[in-house]
């Protein structure tokens, strides 16, 4: 009975534009794919890159159409194909899924690129400087006053960390946390004397395309505490679409969290040796 059932639709021929649908998701999947490729490997500037990856979405959107135009035929005619029309939406909804939460970020944060725990005197760039001169990179010098009000205005928790341990203390904690990260260190520069001021400047990448966004860290005495404060810009492009303050805010929380565990540690007493009695005297 099967095969009586089947036997005329296996005769049936494949619908074309099935086949266009699954042959523009999977083209659309390789152009992805690529444009990542060579960001991450450095290949390519990031702005030809991403040229390569919106045209990857592009044809995803195109293999959408073709698939829904594919399966109004198939209706009509009976033709075969909709397992190809099934496996090009389901490429291209896991294609089309996070660009498309971008976005609706893009409408729905500001279009600022610079964040900074210190808007009036923000870390300065000043190893990494050298990395922000090429055309249609970002400078070193903080974006200025709208960015600040932006920021006040939606991240209005990124503030100084005020920590209660010693700014050597802060420094090899804040250290410490950038390596966990993976953070490829530029200059490291511990509290010395007389200002006791550390710096720490490294490159964080964006955790799919790979966009370099540079961070800056600056550790200040403030009696026997310290105050961190942190920068986070990307070297390219005007709208980081909240990358930035992501990770200052993941910074702080870890910065906080690690601070209070070294100072809740005991103080280790180094044992301490009696004073030996007097020799005594024998009177003759």
């Amino acid at each position: 009975m099967a095969r009586r059932f089947s036997a005329p639709y296996q005769s049936e021929p494949v619908s074309s534009l099935a086949s266009w649908a699954r042959n523009l998701a999977v083209f659309a999947v390789l152009a992805v794919v690529v444009s990542i490729i060579v960001v991450r490997f450095d290949f390519l500037e990031p702005k030809p890159a991403l040229a390569t990856f919106i045209g990857g979405l592009a044809i995803a959107g195109l293999s959408i159409l073709f698939g829904l135009a594919g399966f109004a035929a198939i209706w009509q005619n009976g033709s075969r194909g909709m397992a190809r029309i099934l496996l090009a939406f389901l490429i291209d909804g896991a294609i089309l899924a996070y660009p498309a939460y971008l976005a609706f970020q893009y409408r729905k944060l500001p279009s600022i690129y610079d964040i900074t725990t210190d808007p009036i005197d923000p870390p300065r760039f000043d190893a990494l400087a050298r990395l922000r001169t090429g055309e249609g990179t970002n400078t070193a010098v903080y974006a200025g006053l709208y960015s600040a009000e932006q920021q006040r205005h939606f991240y209005p928790e990124i503030e100084p960390v005020e920590l209660e341990i010693s700014a050597d203390r802060a420094y090899a904690i804040a250290l410490q946390l950038v390596h966990k990260r993976k953070w490829i260190v530029i200059d490291e520069r511990a509290p010395q004397p007389p200002r006791r001021i550390g710096r720490i400047e490294a490159v964080a990448r964006t955790p799919i395309m790979g966009f370099r966004e540079d961070v800056s860290i600056r550790v200040v005495p403030d009696g026997d505490d310290s105050r961190v404060d942190i920068r986070s810009a990307s070297r390219n492009f005007d709208s980081d679409l909240g990358s930035n303050a992501a990770r200052v805010k993941t910074f702080i929380d870890d910065l906080n969290t690690a601070a209070d565990a070294d100072a809740l540690k005991p103080v280790k007493k180094t044992p301490v040796t009696p004073p030996k009695p007097p020799a005594k005297t024998v009177k003759k």
